[in-house]
């Protein structure tokens, strides 16, 4: 431990092992460990989620395992819930047994307590320990304004109504039907559902919440975000700064030699994240409409394409298709060749797809992603809600964004906003001189 005997100040990370929330933390926490010399990291997760964060090692960032409440000899069955409840029942009694290991194996006090926005329970570890406690919100800026205003929804629109009602009390809100489920409607005392309903209450309690988004991204709601909160700190988006990301790009599938291969703005990449996965006559609707449509195709696959697609699918499209088991979706998206993206809608995809400056067509399936989609299509422009996929209107939300004017409007929006993400991350940009704000904040303690 002869780093910690040397480091001056000692920073304890809690991360969310699942999704894509570690990832984000650990880009915040290295840029950070840069800035700040003699500051060491104890970043805190699941033993799983650790192997799959640290590829590599990093001087200053040591990862030390949490228990994940995993019944003893439990087999997953396929229910990516099943997980996060048990998970959630285990804190905050796993993170504060770790707390204590971490402390008596390093010798090191903590000086501050750096932790996913989820855990509301760091506001009371950082009070117990008379720390400042700093939080990463991971999803989009409007996801957050509506978690931190539930009580306030909920009194206008009530419980478990009609989604038909509106939201128009907030700017480019549409209806409660946009709203993440658990907010008013479905299950209210859900794992999950109650979790965020309590991150919403206790925020105002953090010495600082950075995000993964910039300033110009949703500016109305970000503004309303900066009043309600002490400190609303947009430092990304953390694929333009993150120092890691370059750590881990493997592209052993040869997808990018594949796309060079292609006309600009012409294939077509399809990625549903690393959790969900789109009902079986959904996969076959999408393999219909790409095998029709002719448009050359990269495909991200969770699963086994052989049994889940159609027989004889993947031998008929081999010309023109690719299906990998994984790709590096930050530089497909910025290759020339991509014309559009059939996503999820999770929020790092849409910052992705923004970097690269790519369309999107969405199948959003819970949480934040069917918000993410009505801001992308309704409020930014440049993306089309597909819903549950079919053939047909998979075939035209293709042909509109490759082949249209339509298409074409699309893609100078997102272009927009690309051009505001690099302008943040540009020396003297919003972002860069944001984390200077974070830095001297975690320095100065």
């Amino acid at each position: 431990m002869e780093d910690y005997k040397n480091a001056s100040k000692h920073i304890v990370v809690l991360a969310f092992p699942f999704g894509t929330h570690a990832a984000p933390l650990l880009n915040i926490i290295h840029q950070l460990s840069d800035a700040c010399p003699n500051t060491i990291f104890s970043f805190l997760s699941t033993q799983q989620s650790n192997n799959s964060s640290f590829p590599n090692k990093f001087h200053k960032i040591k990862p030390f395992n949490v228990r994940d409440g995993l019944p003893e000899g439990y087999i997953y069955r396929g229910d990516p819930n099943e997980p996060v409840e048990y998970f959630l029942k285990a804190t905050p009694g796993n993170f504060i047994e770790a707390i204590g290991a971490v402390v008596a194996e390093t010798g090191k006090p903590i000086d501050c307590l750096i932790t996913d926005a989820f855990y509301a329970f760091g506001g009371d570890i950082a009070d117990e320990l008379n720390i400042p406690w700093v939080v990463l919100w991971t999803a989009a800026p409007r996801t957050l304004f509506v978690h931190a205003e539930t009580d306030f929804i909920r009194q206008l629109v009530g419980i478990n109504g009609s989604q038909d009602k509106s939201l128009d009390f907030f700017p480019d809100f549409s209806g409660v039907s946009d709203l993440p489920g658990g907010v008013t409607f479905g299950d209210l005392d859900a794992p999950m559902a109650a979790m965020l309903y309590k991150m919403g209450l206790e925020l105002s309690r953090a010495t600082a919440i950075a995000a993964n988004s910039f300033e110009d991204v949703d500016n109305k709601v970000v503004n309303m975000l900066k009043l309600k909160f002490n400190m609303f700190l947009n430092v990304g988006p953390f694929n333009l700064v993150s120092s890691v990301s370059s750590f881990t790009i493997d592209d052993s599938h040869c997808c990018l030699d594949w796309l060079s291969k292609h006309k600009p703005s012409s294939v077509v990449y399809i990625s549903f994240g690393s959790v969900a996965t789109p009902l079986p006559h959904e996969l076959e609707a999408l393999s219909e409409a790409l095998e029709e449509s002719e448009f050359p195709f990269l495909w991200s696959f969770k699963g086994n394409p052989e049994k889940q697609l159609p027989p004889g699918f993947l031998e008929r499209t081999r010309s023109r298709g690719k299906i990998v088991p994984w790709a590096p979706q930050q530089k497909i998206l910025q290759h020339p060749s991509v014309g559009v993206f059939v996503s999820h809608c999770g929020w790092n995809s849409i910052l992705d797809s923004i970097v690269g400056g790519v369309p999107m067509i969405f199948r959003p399936f819970y949480g934040d992603q069917i918000l993410n989609t009505r801001t992308v299509e309704v409020v930014w422009g440049f993306g089309l809600e597909g819903g549950t996929l079919t053939k047909e209107g998979t075939k035209k939300a293709l042909k509109l964004i490759l082949c249209s004017e339509q298409g074409k409007k699309m893609r100078e929006k997102i272009g927009i906003q690309r051009e505001r993400a690099y302008t943040a991350v540009k020396p003297k940009g919003s972002s860069v001189e944001i984390f200077k704000t974070l830095v001297k904040l975690v320095s100065d303690i």
